[in-house]
């Protein structure tokens, strides 16, 4: 069992929004999957999604922390949590993971462009 201190961590890193695992796992798990997977171009649920959610779905589905995302969309780390929120709520999906898969089975995003 992990010491306390880094359950504390793991539970405030969920709370924030945040991938419980590394970036650096959460890529190499993207770019696995990626190279195995053929998108089925299945958009069923993008018309649900904001202009601006469908580009937060893009870029989460290249591994990018809320702090990466909010850096990179000039917005503050709260209005990417919303935004997270809204993709997830609208979509029916339960974490960061499923997003991931969603948009490359949606062929939103595709192999080796992210």
């Amino acid at each position: 069992m992990p010491p306390p201190e880094e359950l504390v961590q793991a539970v405030r890193i969920v709370a924030d929004g945040d991938a419980l695992l590394a970036p650096s796992i959460t890529r190499r798990v993207i770019e696995d999957y990626s190279q195995r997977s053929t998108p089925r171009k299945n958009d069923e649920g993008l018309g649900l999604l904001t202009e601006r959610e469908v580009e937060v779905l893009r870029l989460l589905a290249t591994g990018k922390s809320n702090s990466e995302l909010a850096t990179h969309l000039y917005l503050g780390e709260g209005t990417i949590k919303t935004h997270v929120s809204h993709v997830l709520a609208k979509l029916g999906l339960r974490d960061r993971v499923q997003v991931v898969v969603f948009a490359y089975e949606s062929g939103l995003v595709e192999p080796g462009n992210g």
